[in-house]
């Protein structure tokens, strides 16, 4: 992402008005290690190489976040 965008006014006043996990979910969500590896997650129980609840799961752990049931 463009430095210019995280510093542009209205990011600024959406960010600062973030909760933590708010916070931390928008720094993952950019970060492109969190993204390929979601991809792949989604891709492998989509084509049946993966159990999807058991991939979620595992997903959820290797990145410290929870996901509404």
């Amino acid at each position: 992402m463009p430095t210019p965008f995280w510093t542009s006014k209205e990011t600024l006043d959406r960010l600062n008005g973030l909760d933590r996990p708010g916070f931390a979910m928008e720094f993952l969500r950019r970060n492109p290690e969190y993204r390929n590896d979601c991809i792949r997650v989604l891709n492998r129980a989509g084509q049946g190489k993966a159990d999807a609840i058991t991939a979620r799961s595992d997903f959820a752990r290797r990145w410290g976040v929870r996901f509404c049931p």
